[in-house]
Protein backbone atom coordinates (compact mmCIF):
# COMPACT_ATOMS: atom_id res chain seq x y z
CA UNK A 1 0.00 0.00 0.00
CA UNK A 2 1.21 3.49 -0.84
CA UNK A 3 0.29 6.68 1.03
CA UNK A 4 1.12 9.99 -0.70
CA UNK A 5 0.79 12.79 1.85
CA UNK A 6 1.18 16.57 1.88
CA UNK A 7 1.44 18.39 5.21
CA UNK A 8 1.18 22.16 4.85
CA UNK A 9 1.02 25.19 7.12
CA UNK A 10 3.14 27.99 8.56
CA UNK A 11 6.73 27.51 9.62
CA UNK A 12 6.85 26.90 13.36
CA UNK A 13 3.76 24.63 13.41
CA UNK A 14 5.87 21.48 13.26
CA UNK A 15 4.98 20.69 9.64
CA UNK A 16 8.45 19.48 8.65
CA UNK A 17 8.93 17.65 11.94
CA UNK A 18 5.65 15.81 11.51
CA UNK A 19 6.77 14.68 8.06
CA UNK A 20 10.17 13.62 9.34
CA UNK A 21 8.62 11.60 12.18
CA UNK A 22 6.34 9.83 9.68
CA UNK A 23 9.31 9.13 7.42
CA UNK A 24 11.45 7.69 10.23
CA UNK A 25 8.51 5.62 11.45
CA UNK A 26 8.04 4.18 7.98
CA UNK A 27 11.74 3.32 7.72
CA UNK A 28 11.56 1.48 11.03
CA UNK A 29 8.70 -0.60 9.63
CA UNK A 30 10.68 -1.54 6.53
CA UNK A 31 8.71 0.69 4.16
CA UNK A 32 10.03 2.60 1.18
CA UNK A 33 10.05 6.29 2.16
CA UNK A 34 10.35 9.70 0.55
CA UNK A 35 10.49 12.94 2.58
CA UNK A 36 10.67 16.19 0.61
CA UNK A 37 10.38 19.49 2.52
CA UNK A 38 9.61 22.85 0.97
CA UNK A 39 9.80 26.15 2.80
CA UNK A 40 10.60 29.77 2.16
CA UNK A 41 13.57 31.64 3.59
CA UNK A 42 11.32 33.00 6.35
CA UNK A 43 10.81 29.53 7.90
CA UNK A 44 9.07 30.44 11.15
CA UNK A 45 5.92 32.27 10.16
CA UNK A 46 6.38 31.67 6.43
CA UNK A 47 4.69 28.88 4.51
CA UNK A 48 6.08 25.38 4.80
CA UNK A 49 5.05 22.01 3.44
CA UNK A 50 6.43 18.54 3.21
CA UNK A 51 5.58 15.64 0.95
CA UNK A 52 5.87 12.20 2.50
CA UNK A 53 5.42 8.95 0.63
CA UNK A 54 5.24 5.65 2.52
CA UNK A 55 5.03 2.53 0.39
CA UNK A 56 5.47 -1.23 0.38
CA UNK A 57 6.80 -0.88 -3.20
CA UNK A 58 9.74 1.13 -4.56
CA UNK A 59 8.87 4.83 -5.01
CA UNK A 60 9.39 5.95 -8.58
CA UNK A 61 9.40 9.71 -7.92
CA UNK A 62 9.12 11.99 -4.87
CA UNK A 63 7.43 14.66 -7.02
CA UNK A 64 3.63 14.56 -6.77
CA UNK A 65 0.86 16.60 -8.35
CA UNK A 66 -1.94 14.96 -6.34
CA UNK A 67 -2.10 13.46 -2.88
CA UNK A 68 -4.01 10.70 -1.12
CA UNK A 69 -3.96 12.70 2.10
CA UNK A 70 -3.60 16.43 2.78
CA UNK A 71 -3.05 17.82 6.26
CA UNK A 72 -3.80 21.54 6.12
CA UNK A 73 -2.91 23.90 8.97
CA UNK A 74 -3.60 27.37 7.51
CA UNK A 75 -5.78 29.11 4.91
CA UNK A 76 -3.05 29.74 2.30
CA UNK A 77 -2.29 26.01 2.33
CA UNK A 78 -5.99 25.18 2.05
CA UNK A 79 -6.25 27.48 -0.97
CA UNK A 80 -3.24 25.82 -2.59
CA UNK A 81 -3.74 22.12 -1.78
CA UNK A 82 -7.48 21.42 -1.42
CA UNK A 83 -7.78 20.89 -5.17
CA UNK A 84 -4.77 18.56 -5.20
CA UNK A 85 -6.33 15.82 -3.05
CA UNK A 86 -7.19 12.80 -5.18
CA UNK A 87 -10.88 11.99 -5.59
CA UNK A 88 -11.78 9.70 -2.70
CA UNK A 89 -8.80 11.02 -0.70
CA UNK A 90 -8.65 12.52 2.77
CA UNK A 91 -8.25 16.14 3.85
CA UNK A 92 -7.55 16.86 7.52
CA UNK A 93 -7.52 20.43 8.79
CA UNK A 94 -7.11 22.22 12.09
CA UNK A 95 -9.94 24.70 12.67
CA UNK A 96 -7.52 27.34 13.94
CA UNK A 97 -6.63 29.64 11.05
CA UNK A 98 -9.00 28.19 8.47
CA UNK A 99 -11.56 30.82 7.48
CA UNK A 100 -13.19 29.24 4.44
CA UNK A 101 -14.54 25.72 4.74
CA UNK A 102 -13.65 22.88 2.38
CA UNK A 103 -15.89 22.97 -0.68
CA UNK A 104 -15.18 19.57 -2.22
CA UNK A 105 -17.65 16.74 -1.80
CA UNK A 106 -15.63 14.01 -3.53
CA UNK A 107 -13.15 13.60 -0.65
CA UNK A 108 -13.44 12.69 3.02
CA UNK A 109 -12.95 15.77 5.19
CA UNK A 110 -11.95 15.68 8.86
CA UNK A 111 -11.44 18.49 11.35
CA UNK A 112 -9.11 18.23 14.30
CA UNK A 113 -9.23 20.98 16.92
CA UNK A 114 -5.57 20.45 17.73
CA UNK A 115 -4.58 24.04 18.50
CA UNK A 116 -7.58 24.63 20.77
CA UNK A 117 -7.01 21.33 22.57
CA UNK A 118 -3.26 21.86 22.90
CA UNK A 119 -3.83 25.35 24.29
CA UNK A 120 -6.51 24.12 26.72
CA UNK A 121 -4.14 21.44 28.03
CA UNK A 122 -1.15 23.84 28.07
CA UNK A 123 0.60 21.59 25.52
CA UNK A 124 1.03 24.09 22.65
CA UNK A 125 4.48 22.79 21.71
CA UNK A 126 2.98 19.39 20.94
CA UNK A 127 0.35 20.78 18.53
CA UNK A 128 1.74 18.81 15.58
CA UNK A 129 1.61 15.55 17.54
CA UNK A 130 -2.14 16.01 18.11
CA UNK A 131 -2.51 16.32 14.34
CA UNK A 132 -0.32 13.29 13.72
CA UNK A 133 -2.46 11.30 16.14
CA UNK A 134 -5.59 12.28 14.19
CA UNK A 135 -3.99 11.09 10.96
CA UNK A 136 -2.96 7.77 12.48
CA UNK A 137 -6.46 7.20 13.85
CA UNK A 138 -7.84 7.46 10.30
CA UNK A 139 -5.01 5.72 8.48
CA UNK A 140 -2.84 3.62 10.81
CA UNK A 141 0.09 3.54 8.35
CA UNK A 142 2.69 3.26 11.13
CA UNK A 143 2.50 2.13 14.75
CA UNK A 144 2.52 4.44 17.75
CA UNK A 145 5.62 2.62 18.97
CA UNK A 146 7.50 3.53 15.80
CA UNK A 147 6.17 7.09 15.88
CA UNK A 148 7.74 7.46 19.29
CA UNK A 149 11.01 5.96 18.01
CA UNK A 150 10.87 8.37 15.07
CA UNK A 151 10.28 11.29 17.41
CA UNK A 152 13.21 10.22 19.56
CA UNK A 153 15.37 10.18 16.43
CA UNK A 154 14.36 13.76 15.54
CA UNK A 155 14.64 15.27 19.03
CA UNK A 156 17.95 16.34 20.53
CA UNK A 157 18.80 14.17 23.54
CA UNK A 158 18.32 17.12 25.89
CA UNK A 159 14.58 17.04 24.99
CA UNK A 160 13.97 13.32 25.62
CA UNK A 161 12.06 14.28 28.77
CA UNK A 162 9.33 15.58 26.41
CA UNK A 163 8.65 12.15 24.89
CA UNK A 164 5.83 11.20 27.33
CA UNK A 165 3.90 14.46 26.75
CA UNK A 166 4.25 13.98 22.99
CA UNK A 167 2.91 10.44 23.24
CA UNK A 168 -0.01 11.79 25.25
CA UNK A 169 -0.66 14.35 22.49
CA UNK A 170 -0.70 11.65 19.78
CA UNK A 171 -3.22 9.61 21.79
CA UNK A 172 -5.40 12.68 22.43
CA UNK A 173 -5.29 13.55 18.72
CA UNK A 174 -6.69 10.11 17.97
CA UNK A 175 -9.66 10.98 20.20
CA UNK A 176 -10.49 14.46 18.89
CA UNK A 177 -10.52 14.05 15.11
CA UNK A 178 -14.02 14.42 13.64
CA UNK A 179 -15.51 13.69 10.24
CA UNK A 180 -17.18 16.72 8.64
Amino acid sequence: MTHEIIIAGFGGQGVLSMGKILAYSGLMEGKEVSWMPSYGPEQRGGTANVTVILSDEPISSPILNEFDIAIILNQPSMDKFESKVKKGGILIYDNYGIHQPVTRTDIDVYRINAMDTATGLNMQKTFNMFVLGGLLKLVPMVTLENVMKGLKKTLPERHYSLLPINEEAVKKGMEIIQKI
